[in-house]
């Protein structure tokens, strides 16, 4: 039965959606705990609607709490908007986003019924929380489908205002709850759309990219998510510099139980799991969605997004296999993680010529729920809405990648030249030494501090600028001539490396950067500067085999292919396209020895060792970044 709020759950950092609620990073408290609270006054609410809290029962008796809110005012049947998180939600938090201006203003203004669950185990919900549970294995069993069916059945039988309608949404893992109610199969669900899902923990997202260890994020998360179910607890380093705190751990695989007390659930899952083996196989997001798409889903990605650009990018490419009655879109934007739920109108130093994040919540979100959950406009969406960087135009494909791409390969070249020419004989390897000692940091340090610190601003860290690093001797670079005309991408992106290492194992970091002209026709704060387009980091024990790791043979050359995932970017005339390669990323990832051990998290201190590694570029070993590109626009 639906009563007034008898508990208010107390402010959350959403980790993995920063800025979901309110469009920007929210400040976590030392601890956070629920507080009890009376229900506020109509007219003290910004947004003019009106909150109750509930407990809705799951099949195996467990309550889920949620937290209703209706227009104050409406007579009429309404939509339903759910959302689903851990992270908590407040009534300050949620009455801000619902207000005109807010991060869900535009859907509130027009009249939906909001909920807000807490999963299992998490503040008011009871049960235990399993992060990112797995799809059940029994008819019997229970999962996030299971509960969002339940929740939803509850929901259309038990709130009289209801139109018998309801959509699913959220970021990050809000998004990742979004899409998995895809296999909730509930009649009323008619519309979801998952923003910034992770797809795949140890191949692109949060914790491992291409098996390499996210050790800042990774730790960050767990010790603030998993201390307590009934809280969000910020570890305290007791420094703002995360790079030397993380130097000194010497014993990973036991970090939480030296610096927690006990083992977190998670944080033994990564030591026990240091390979794709079934754990992490069954965590896919798209293998718990129906192979058939039938609820049509608006997915939501970001090209700068610091925790889940794969995610969304990859769902996408799953879901078109089954996508026969043209229900699955996709949206990229230039955002960082959520950014969308912010203005939108810069990242970091760049100008993006509008403010996108407002464009899109009134001209792509707020008409995908009306069209679908009201009935009501028309559905004038491509099937991709894909947002060009370099030249700030929204561009409407047929798919993604774009279909009239050609792909070419960029060629490292001696000399730090980049070339569409393939190399020649007697070009040398390029050499440098990298050491686990001193590893290249993912920013500048008088920058880097825990993403979670207050003052921290780790969510615009992708458009720092990558100038300083190419000045280092353990990071390789090259770049083109200045750009006689534009030159565009529209779709994939990947490094090809021949390259041999002194160690049995290795890790190769690429960026693919556009470095401005440094001159007076640029901003002050883009002259020189190299910005990031596309990146990731590939662990070379895996080069065979992400189930099967093996040792590198010395000296050997190999080849490497290391999918940097795609892009919509015009270097325009003037500029240079260039590509940095590195074997360190820290403590963004975590240090590999270098020396092969058959779980990272528990290499010992001797195992990490310098090694020398070379990049090749010779007609037999034509190392080159893979480019999709399309012809510019006038």
């Amino acid at each position: 039965m639906v009563h007034p709020i008898k508990r208010l759950i107390a402010p959350a950092l959403a980790i993995l959606s920063v800025g979901a609620l309110a469009g920007s990073a929210l400040v976590l408290p030392a601890a956070v705990a629920p507080v009890q609270a009376q229900a506020a006054r109509t007219a003290d609410r910004l947004s003019g609607y009106v909150a109750q809290d509930v407990m809705i029962p799951m099949r195996d008796g467990v309550r889920l709490h949620a937290q209703i809110w209706r227009p104050a005012t409406s007579t009429a049947k309404l939509p339903i908007m759910m959302t689903r998180s851990p992270y908590g939600f407040t009534a300050e938090r949620i009455d801000r986003a619902l207000a005109k201006g807010g991060s869900y203003g535009e859907l509130a203004q027009d009249g939906f019924i909001f909920v807000f669950q807490d999963i299992r185990g998490r503040f008011g919900s009871e049960g235990e929380f399993v992060n990112l549970r797995p799809a059940r294995t029994a008819a019997n069993g229970i999962d996030e489908a299971t509960d969002t069916y339940d929740t939803i059945d509850w929901l259309v039988k038990n709130l009289p205002d209801n139109n018998g309608n309801v959509g699913t949404f959220g970021v990050s893992y809000g998004g990742w709850t979004a899409a998995v109610s895809a296999a909730s199969g509930h009649p009323a669900l008619k519309a979801i759309s998952s923003q910034a899902s992770p797809e795949d923990m140890f191949i692109g997202d949060d914790f491992h990219h291409n098996g390499a260890f996210r050790l800042d994020y990774a730790w960050s998360w767990v010790s603030a998510l998993e201390t307590d179910g009934r809280t969000m607890q910020r570890f305290d380093f007791g420094t703002d510099d995360a790079y030397d705190w993380y130097l000194r751990q010497t014993d990973l695989a036991n970090l939480d139980r030296q610096k927690l007390g006990r083992s977190m659930p998670s944080w033994q899952n990564f030591v026990a799991h240091p390979t794709y083996d079934d754990f992490w196989k069954k965590g896919r997001t798209s293998h718990m969605m129906p192979a058939r798409v039938a609820v049509p889903n608006l997915i939501v990605a970001g090209w700068w997004d610091q925790e889940d650009f794969y995610g969304p990018m990859q769902i996408y490419a799953n879901q078109e296999r089954g996508d026969d009655r043209n229900r699955n879109y996709l949206v990229v934007g230039p955002w960082n993680h959520g950014g969308w739920r912010g203005a939108g109108s810069s990242y970091g130093p760049f100008d993006l010529g509008a403010a996108t994040g407002d464009w899109f919540r009134t001209a792509i979100e707020l008409p995908w729920f009306r069209y679908w959950l009201k009935g009501q406009g028309k559905l004038d969406l491509p099937e991709a809405w894909v947002f060009q960087s370099g030249s700030n135009r929204w561009q409407r494909q047929s798919g993604w990648p774009a279909k009239n791409a050609v792909t070419r390969n960029l060629y490292l070249r001696a000399g730090g030249r980049l070339s569409f020419d393939p190399p020649e004989r007697g070009e040398a390897a390029d050499r440098f030494v990298s050491d686990p000692a001193n590893p290249v940091p993912y920013r500048d340090r008088s920058n880097l501090k825990p993403f979670m610190r207050p003052g921290s601003n780790w969510s615009t860290w992708l458009a720092d600028d990558q100038a300083p690093f190419a000045r280092r001797k353990d990071v390789l670079f090259w770049q083109t001539e200045p750009l006689a005309q534009d030159v565009t991408i529209a779709g994939d992106i990947a490094a090809k490396l021949f390259a041999s290492t002194s160690g049995t194992d290795a890790d190769w970091v690429v960026k693919l950067l556009d470095v401005h002209p440094d001159d007076a026709s640029q901003p002050a704060a883009l002259r020189g500067r190299q910005r990031m387009i596309a990146n990731d980091v590939f662990r070379g024990r895996f080069r065979t085999s992400y189930e099967r790791p093996q040792p590198i043979a010395p000296g050997k050359v190999l080849p490497y292919s290391i999918d940097l995932h795609s892009a919509s970017h015009v270097f325009k005339k003037g500029h240079r396209i260039a590509v940095q390669v590195q074997s360190s990323w820290f403590p963004l990832i975590d240090r590999n020895p270098q020396t092969f051990v058959p779980d990272i998290l528990k290499a010992r201190p001797a195992d990490y060792k310098a090694q020398t590694h070379a990049v090749f570029h010779t007609p037999s070993y034509p190392s080159a970044i893979s480019l999709d590109l399309v012809a510019s626009a006038p």
